[in-house]
């Protein structure tokens, strides 16, 4: 591997707002901090962006009042800090303030969920504990009976599981959003034709509060209309709101309830637990342990945090489930296996509970026979490939697990089962996956959310469920429980699924492991794909994904490593590499090359690397919002996914973006929440898409955030060449060596395997 010594400083970037994109409707805005807002509860203007993972620790800090933490590899609204060492898929501390951090060491999620209530299902606006689910109100009723003294406390959690239907009733289709249909379309999500108007009620409690009325918008979009009447009702409802803190919460609450308030309050536990949840579930996790929230009351000063949990869960506001060996015999236990009690939203957990019934009824259905399929393993390319699509003949759930090169054996597999008159699609997570699978010769290839949308793919039967018989999913490791649920509940039986995708990858942006859980569960065939990515950058790569960061042969100059000694001169290298070297070494265009950085705050994260590069590469004023023609932009149509843009130009109907040769235009008020500039990302955004270069950008205080999964998914970005800005020395094969990925709580696995295993007797 070359090496090359850097010199020289980098400008430092203006202020930014929370995704470094305008605040406010002011390009270069710091939004509104307690100078300007003094008052109980400090506002971020911004709202969600990037659908980018981060921790629980920096979801915790969303919406501090004091400004200054930035955000980093992740985007909360309302986010004004990120959690301490330690934590996952590039993201580093920016400020050291201190949140609701439901674990160490949780793997980070996307940006927060939009509007609904904290505890409630998206769009649902009822406040906690009203209008229950049946789930919800049958362990209300369960709990009731424990604390009567009725029913044994272990009871209510090991009645037998009904078997699941053997066909669910696929979903109606999403309604077409505003982007072009077809293949290369950028699918948009459905939003609300128009949002919550703040009543005058509302203005007036949040100022009764002390709360700004500029928060009054963010209140309005999580409570709904009721809001003023809600909050009376509950102050700590406030907390719905992600740009508020429990600290905040509390003073709202002194300021309207006097000297009614105390921090034993079952109204505070609820919204407390709640909350935590909900930056759980940010941090990718979708249960967690009692025991976790148990500590969180107790760190919050609840007085007695188990009496508190109790009304929490007579309320329903949480589900909780029990995890552990099933005793044949009462009082009998497994002293090396302890039961778990574990705790979930509605909305996760029914997710997950779904989705394990519905890869249950695809595993335990028979797929029709379909002719020449053995024939067609016959003509496979390669043997991994003829071994997937025998496993695809016999099976309705198959994993297939491989790197970049390993795309072309599902390829294969859908162009041969189309080759036998079956209806057969592939999907990936980015719309540059999509272009690769059609590249590989899959001619009807689309991408999940397109899919799912109806904007792209073979539409719905009559019944509602997808007009398909075998589907292939690529980029398996990004799909988030929800996406994954809604995705299994629109296949009809009989359809064969494969989940395919590279193992050593960052999970998902949303809750949940799911192709990790499906791998683990062993409940179908899984093909391991025996094809090598080719050339020094697979064999780079490839010893990561096994813990071992080797010095490969780069006769070409493939892998460059440039170290560097501090944030400024990694600033500067990476410019001089992304304007010059890499151009002319490759003969790709200037700022062709994709820059990855672990974060988005700091003197070397994303906003600091996009302001040189931009003054370098495409100056300008920013006169489209902090946007300029020829600007290169991360464009985030929904939580967790970025489209590669370049900004055409403006009117007013918006921001007109090239994508890949898709016009697609942004609306004014979303640009603030959807676009920023794209010369740097961070390798959670990068994952499913591959530019020619790749230049990873690790500067001195990225050391905590690396781990084998980050750096396997930055170093595997490029496709032609890749340097590496090396500033944490031994920090970065300690990192691919020791820790190999942030863990998740999940129930997905133990959910399959109970379904899935062979019958007894």
């Amino acid at each position: 591997m070359s090496t090359d010594r850097p010199t020289g400083e980098a400008e430092p970037e203006p202020p930014r707002g929370e995704h470094g994109t305008p605040t406010a409707g002011t390009p270069d805005s710091a939004g509104p901090g307690p100078a300007e807002a003094p008052s109980a509860v400090a506002v971020d203007a911004t709202g969600p962006v990037d659908g980018e993972p981060q921790s629980a620790e920096a979801a915790a800090g969303a919406g501090a009042g004091a400004a200054g933490g930035e955000p980093v590899d992740g985007s909360a609204a309302g986010a004004s800090a990120r959690g301490g060492a330690g934590q996952p898929g590039g993201e580093r501390a920016e400020s050291g303030v201190a949140g609701d951090a439901p674990a160490a060491g949780s793997e980070p999620r996307g940006s927060e969920r939009e509007g609904g209530a904290v505890g409630a299902p998206r769009g649902e606006g009822a406040p906690a504990g009203k209008a229950r689910s049946a789930v919800a109100e049958a362990l209300a009723a369960a709990v009731r009976a424990v604390e009567s003294g009725e029913r044994d406390a272990a009871s209510f959690f090991n009645e037998p599981k009904a078997k699941p239907a053997a066909r669910r009733p696929a979903p109606a289709p999403a309604a077409a959003g505003p982007a072009v249909a077809g293949p290369g379309a950028v699918a948009r999500p459905v939003r609300a034709a128009a949002p919550v108007a703040p009543s005058a009620g509302l203005t007036e409690v949040l100022a009764a509060g002390g709360a700004p009325e500029a928060l009054a918008g963010q209140v309005a979009e999580a409570l709904g209309e009721h809001a003023a009447e809600e909050l009376r009702e509950d102050p700590w409802r406030l907390l719905a709101v992600p740009a508020v803190q429990p600290e905040q919460a509390d003073g709202f609450a002194r300021a309207l309830l006097g000297d009614a308030c105390g921090p034993g309050d079952e109204r505070r536990a609820r919204a407390l637990v709640a909350r935590f949840l909900e930056r759980a579930a940010l941090a990718g996790h979708t249960v967690l342990e009692s025991s976790a929230v148990l500590a969180e009351l107790s760190r919050r000063s609840v007085p007695d945090p188990e009496a508190a949990l109790r009304d929490v869960l007579a309320e329903g506001t949480v589900l909780v489930f029990r995890e552990g060996p099933e005793d044949e015999q009462e009082g009998e236990e497994d002293a090396g296996e302890p039961v778990r009690l574990l705790l979930g939203l509605d909305r996760y957990a029914m997710a997950e509970e779904s989705l394990a019934d519905g890869l249950a009824r695809l595993v335990n259905a028979t797929p029709e026979p379909a002719p020449d399929w053995a024939a067609a393993a016959e003509a496979a390319p390669s043997p991994s490939a003829a071994e997937l699509i025998r496993a695809a003949a016999a099976a309705g759930l198959v994993t297939h697990s491989g790197g970049e090169a390993a795309r072309a054996e599902p390829a294969a597999l859908v162009t041969a089962a189309a080759g036998t008159g079956l209806r057969a699609w592939a999907a990936a997570h980015t719309e540059d996956g999509r272009r690769r699978l059609t590249e590989l010769g899959v001619a009807d290839a689309v991408t999940v959310a397109g899919l799912l949308s109806g904007q792209e793919g073979p539409g719905r039967d009559a019944d509602g469920a997808l007009a398909l018989d075998v589907l292939a999913v690529l980029d398996a490791p990004q799909l988030d429980v929800e996406t994954a649920a809604l995705l299994v509940e629109s296949l009809a039986d009989g359809t064969r699924l494969v989940l395919s995708g590279d193992p050593g990858v960052l999970w998902s942006a949303g809750p949940g492991r799911v192709f990790a859980d499906v791998l683990a569960a062993r409940a179908c065939p899984a093909v391991v794909s025996r094809t090598p990515d080719p050339g020094p950058i697979g064999e780079l790569v490839s010893g990561i994904g096994v813990g071992e960061l080797n010095q490969v042969a780069a006769p070409g100059k493939e892998v460059v490593i440039v170290p560097v000694r501090e944030p400024a001169e990694a600033v500067h290298r990476t410019v001089q590499l992304v304007a010059d070297s890499v151009p002319r070494a490759f003969g790709v265009e200037p700022g062709a090359a994709q820059v990855i950085t672990p974060g988005h705050g700091g003197p070397a994260g994303t906003r600091a690397l996009n302001a040189a590069l931009k003054e370098r590469l495409n100056p300008g004023p920013g006169r489209f919002g902090g946007f300029d023609p020829g600007d290169r932009v991360a464009y985030v149509p929904a939580p967790g996914r970025m489209v590669p843009g370049t900004v055409v130009s403006a009117d007013a109907e918006g921001l007109r973006l090239d994508c890949g040769g898709t016009p697609v235009v942004v609306p004014r008020e979303r640009v603030g929440d959807e676009v920023r500039h794209g010369w740097a990302v961070t390798a959670h955004q990068a994952a499913g898409t591959r530019w020619p270069a790749a230049v990873v950008v690790l500067p001195g205080d990225a050391a905590p955030a690396l781990t084998r999964s980050w750096v396997y998914t930055a170093f595997s970005r490029g496709e032609r060449h890749l340097s590496v800005v090396q500033g944490v020395e031994q920090a970065l094969p300690r990192a691919v060596a020791e820790v190999p990925a942030k863990e998740r709580t999940t129930r997905l696995r133990p959910l399959l395997e109970a379904q899935t295993r062979p019958a007894e007797g």
